[in-house]
């Protein structure tokens, strides 16, 4: 026992277990038990069909949802990434479903099966990535604690915190776009053929999830290129390192293109089209009217500004450390390191291919969704420096900038823990009847002191949109953690409700004391280092 305690204690003092423990805890805190999202239930079905009798789409959801495949089957129209990542999860949650204490509850929303496929999946999702981020910021030099206080802002400040409740891909592509950085990185510094292809190997899945992945391969190629000039490599010896990146991870990205292309032929008996023509032709033939440019025709300038500058989908809004990020590299550009300069530059051009590509699409905005859900992954890459740098050179900075980048900070908790606390579907249909354009934080900062107060009807906030979906209904008048929903959606019986909130209250308490405690260590490590130097 003794021995146990002395482990335990001496786990405490370690800063990345702690991390690992702020991880957990972050995702735990901000469980609905929900998907979040009708696209992720359908990609969950699907994971459902690959070992179950079930169908990837019920007959029930065409034409709403789905699109016909090879002989006449309903196929949803997504790719195999999450499904594939849900799998274990789904299987061993369907499992526990069935366990004598659950039964009384089965029927239930959320499920038994949901909560436990949502609480495992976010949590390794936010642990490998807080891990990967540490990992990546001290390959560009910054020290531990810069490095842990980076990987906490990725989760706490920015709209991952949002996909951490809501678990559509947006986290898992981040996590896997990382670890392409990083081992890149690893590539261009030691030449380590392992780093290379598991960097690739990353990148390659992630266009399993989504075939425009492929820009974040684009891009860790483009910083791997920029870290070797920048650090010196020139002439024939750049050209020979390219070689040997493209001999590895050319067919490393066409090994995954092609299993992306067979699961295209299973569902669809073609090699060479995408579900994305596939169901732009079954819209057409339901609808003459459309364009024949559906679904790519929206004006380039209405996306591309929009999801720049709106008040409902601007990524400044709902990452503000991309404001930080700018005014940093702005005053202290020529202190950045080389690999520093190199990432800024590949983070900032994905984030632009990104809003130019979707720019045209017919919902360029991500339709129902906490910000522009198709670039808030790639504004997440591009802000990931901007608390480690304010940090790592806040001496070198006038006062002013360090003033308005705690200002920053402050903001982006507010707007992401705001983020978390209604279903995003809220303040969708609340516009319906508000009219745009709507600034949406600050309307969803309004429905939380409304909700609080009591006050959704007297503030004209409870419209007669929200009551259209008895379903929706039920979700969104409630506060979007696990305790609430049970309690109102799920109606579990008020023991139930209870004892789930006394362990998500303990879970965040504990939350705040591993932060604490991490501080506190992370100030010890640095007061140590400082008499040793001495």
């Amino acid at each position: 026992m003794w021995s146990i305690f002395s482990f335990l204690r001496g786990a405490l003092r370690n800063p990345v277990v702690l991390l690992v423990l702020a991880a957990s805890l972050i995702s735990f805190s901000v469980q609905s038990g929900d998907v979040g999202s009708a696209d992720t239930a359908h990609r969950l079905q699907s994971t459902h069909s690959f070992w179950t009798n079930e169908p990837p789409v019920f007959p029930d959801e065409y034409p709403e949802f789905g699109i016909h495949g090879r002989n006449g089957s309903l196929q949803s129209w997504y790719g195999i990434g999450q499904s594939l990542l849900m799998l274990p999860f789904d299987v061993a949650g369907s499992w526990i479903e069935h366990w004598p204490l659950f039964l009384p509850y089965y029927g239930n929303d959320p499920s038994v099966r949901y909560i436990f496929v949502t609480y495992c999946v976010n949590t390794l999702l936010c642990i490998l990535t807080a891990l990967v981020v540490l990992r990546l910021l001290q390959q560009f030099g910054f020290s531990l604690r810069h490095g842990i206080a980076g990987a906490l802002a990725l989760l706490l400040l920015t709209t991952h915190l949002h996909y951490t409740q809501n678990m559509m891909e947006n986290n898992y592509i981040c996590l896997l776009t990382l670890v392409g950085f990083c081992w890149q990185l690893q590539w261009a510094r030691t030449g380590s053929r392992r780093a290379l292809i598991l960097g690739s190997a990353a990148l390659g899945l992630n266009l399993l999830t989504r075939l425009t992945a492929g820009m974040d391969a684009l891009a860790c190629g483009l910083f791997a290129a920029l870290v070797l000039w920048f650090e010196g490599t020139r002439g024939h010896a750049l050209w020979q390192q390219a070689k040997k990146y493209l001999a590895v991870s050319i067919p490393i990205y066409a090994f995954f293109g092609l299993l992306d292309r067979l699961y295209q032929f299973y569902r669809f008996g073609s090699f060479t089209n995408t579900y994305e023509s596939i169901f732009a032709q079954e819209m057409r033939a339901r609808n003459p009217a459309l364009p024949a440019s559906y679904p790519w025709e929206t004006p380039f300038h209405v996306g591309f500004f929009g999801a720049l500058f709106t008040p409902e989908k601007s990524i400044f809004l709902f990452d503000p450390l991309l404001i930080l990020m700018i005014l940093l590299v702005a005053v202290a550009w020529r202190r950045f390191s080389p690999a520093v300069k190199a990432y800024v530059l590949s983070s900032a051009l994905l984030l632009m291919m990104y809003v130019c590509f979707y720019a045209r699409y017919t919902v360029w905005s991500g339709d129902t969704a906490w910000g522009d859900r198709y670039v808030s992954t790639a504004a997440q890459l591009a802000a990931l420096l901007a608390v480690p740098l304010l940090l790592q050179l806040r001496r070198a900075l006038h006062g002013a900038v360090w003033l308005v980048g705690i200002a920053i900070m402050a903001a982006s908790l507010v707007v992401q823990v705001a983020s978390v606390a209604f279903w995003v579907s809220l303040e969708p249909y609340q516009m319906e009847t508000l009219g745009h354009p709507t600034f949406v934080v600050l309307l969803r900062l309004k429905n939380i002191a409304a909700f609080a107060l009591g006050k959704m009807q007297a503030w004209g906030l409870d419209t007669p949109s929200m009551h259209q979906d008895p379903w929706d209904y039920i979700h969104i008048t409630s506060w979007n953690l696990l305790p609430f929903q049970l309690r109102r959606a799920g109606i579990a019986p008020l023991w139930v409700f209870r004892a789930t909130l006394a362990f998500w209250a303990a879970g965040v308490a504990a939350l705040g004391w591993v932060l604490a405690r991490l501080r506190s260590v992370l100030l010890q490590i640095d007061e140590q280092q400082q008499s040793a130097s001495l």
